[in-house]
């Protein structure tokens, strides 16, 4: 049986080449993939995109023309999914805690030692697979449900708030029976069995799907 094995990819975002090219060393050490940015416009010029393995991107917090968090912005407003950890140098504790209130997983003081580095990444590498997987999860349920017609969506949501076909009838001024057709389009195109599995559907779909 032929098993693919998926391997982390981690990007390392600092513009002194020494102290990059040892963790790059380092992260390759361990047997993942290890791609050196000398700026945070090198990065973005690579675009690079999320491997099925996981990744992250370890960036330093102050860099000559675009800095860490001004790139921790500009990756949030292109909804990257890379999760963020900051290498910080002394007096940049202030700005790392905003970082981090801002979405990234931790914050790293140069020099740091290698094992807690690489517990790190392999925190952020976890957390962006179940962020990636949630994300496909998301995004299956939206294509589900952009299936039905508007009528169908409509009798979707009241049929997930637990709705008999009679009060979902009454709500939208239509008969019993229309509902009932509705109803059974919505399960064979949704693949749900259950008022249940239909709710479940919409709020992996959207969060806010049901108020």
């Amino acid at each position: 049986m032929n098993t693919t094995v998926l391997t982390p990819v981690i990007h390392v975002v600092d513009d002194e080449a020494p102290f990059r090219r040892s963790l790059l060393f380092l992260l390759e050490s361990v047997g993942w993939q290890a791609v050196g940015h000398e700026s945070g416009e090198a990065f973005l010029a690579a675009a690079p995109v999320f491997p099925p393995g996981g990744g992250c991107l370890v960036l330093d917090i102050r860099m000559p023309r675009l800095s860490g968090p001004q790139l921790q912005r500009r990756l949030q407003a292109a909804a990257s999914p890379f999760p963020i950890i900051f290498m910080t140098g002394h007096g940049d504790v202030e700005l790392a805690v905003q970082a981090m209130k801002d979405g990234a997983v931790d914050f790293l003081p140069k020099p740091f030692k290698d094992q807690l580095f690489l517990d790190t990444v392999e925190r952020a590498v976890q957390l962006s697979l179940e962020r990636y997987a949630a994300s496909r999860r998301h995004q299956e349920a939206a294509q589900c449900l952009a299936r039905l017609s508007a009528r169908e969506r409509e009798v979707a949501r009241l049929l997930a708030l637990g709705q008999a076909n009679k009060e979902v009838a009454r709500q939208l001024g239509i008969s019993e029976n229309t509902v009932h057709v509705h109803r059974q389009h919505v399960m064979e195109k949704t693949g749900t069995g259950s008022a249940a599995e239909l709710a479940r559907l919409i709020l992996r779909a959207d969060p806010a799907g049901l108020d």
